[in-house]
């Protein structure tokens, strides 16, 4: 589904000229307004996401109760958000103990910003860390939280995706029943999102129907039912999702396993020669999953056309780098 947000007001600015200057062009002015904007939020959260910051005095300064509740709230959530940001690229590289330090951070800035967006995506990550540390138990009741907001009473795109996270912990637990109910139950949440709703930018960024897709993918994949994950991974590469290269790349490689696992290695090997050399090797998830790939290939047969074919493709990447 495609999810719109909310257009937003450019700022103002004057040159002082000694002629009446011309007004800039509207959308070059929008540009600029939403890219000074953007570099002063990050820098401001980077400083605000630090251990130490004196959250209190930035919030005494602002004028007003009603301005510094305000203030203080999307400050937490700002600094939430980061660290959030943090504990997910610590997940992606299987530093989980990194990861957890951000976890506890995030969780008790979200708790003071009172955002419920953002404790939602933080127990939601939390979930998804330890699936994958392979902790079932704690998966759930981390997603559960997750889950139990009222956000996602109040919004079915946030059930939707809590829904496909706990069906991706049930695929990893080998609960097949359970996974095929969670994933009906996203999917039909996600069907009753209203695409006009406000929603955060992050959240707009990447959950749609390819990423529900995706996270079928994973959860069939862990279940051993190849030939539905296959399924999965087909709807999701057929999603334009230009701005998710290395999300594409993951998927690539994860049809190349479920290809493979059905006795075609001729169709897999071409499959995973399609994920670009540049996230083959810049990113470590990509590259791990890719040298799980050759060696799931060879195994059978390390003299077969396929095997060779892709240790060829593979030489070209270091030759590159």
């Amino acid at each position: 589904m495609e999810c719109r947000r909310r257009p937003r007001t450019p700022g103002h600015g004057a040159v002082a000229t000694a002629v009446r200057p011309r007004p800039a062009p509207a959308g070059r002015s929008r540009r600029r307004a939403l890219s000074i904007a953007t570099s002063t939020a990050a820098s401001l959260c980077l400083l605000f996401a630090k251990p130490g910051f004196p959250f209190p005095a930035a919030c005494e300064a602002q004028p007003g109760a009603s301005s510094r509740s305000r203030f203080r709230s999307n400050l937490y959530a700002s600094a939430a958000a980061f660290r959030s940001s943090a504990m997910w690229a610590a997940i992606d590289g299987r530093r989980y103990d990194v990861a957890k330090a951000h976890m506890r951070e995030a969780q008790a800035l979200a708790e003071m910003s009172g955002d419920q967006a953002i404790k939602f995506r933080i127990w939601s990550h939390a979930g998804a860390m330890y699936r994958h540390m392979g902790r079932p138990a704690d998966a759930f009741a981390a997603n559960d939280v997750a889950r139990n907001l009222h956000l996602t009473r109040r919004d079915p795109l946030f059930a939707s995706l809590g829904l496909a996270r706990q069906g991706a912990i049930h695929g990893a637990a080998q609960d097949r029943t359970a996974t095929l109910r969670a994933f009906e139950q996203a999917q039909d949440a996600m069907l009753r999102a209203d695409p006009a709703d406000y929603r955060p930018v992050w959240m707009l960024a990447f959950y749609d129907q390819a990423e529900l897709d995706s996270l079928a993918l994973s959860a069939h994949l862990a279940l051993g039912d190849y030939s539905t994950a296959e399924y999965h991974a087909h709807r999701c590469l057929a999603v334009p999702r230009p701005h998710m290269l290395r999300s594409r790349a993951i998927t690539t490689t994860r049809l190349a396993h479920a290809q493979l696992a059905q006795g075609a290695p001729d169709a897999a090997t071409a499959t995973a020669m399609k994920v670009p050399a540049e996230a083959a090797t810049q990113h470590a998830r990509v590259t791990r999953m890719l040298q799980e790939f050759g060696a799931a290939l060879r195994t059978p047969a390390p003299a077969s056309s396929s095997a060779q074919r892709w240790t060829e493709h593979t030489a070209t990447w270091r030759m590159a780098a």
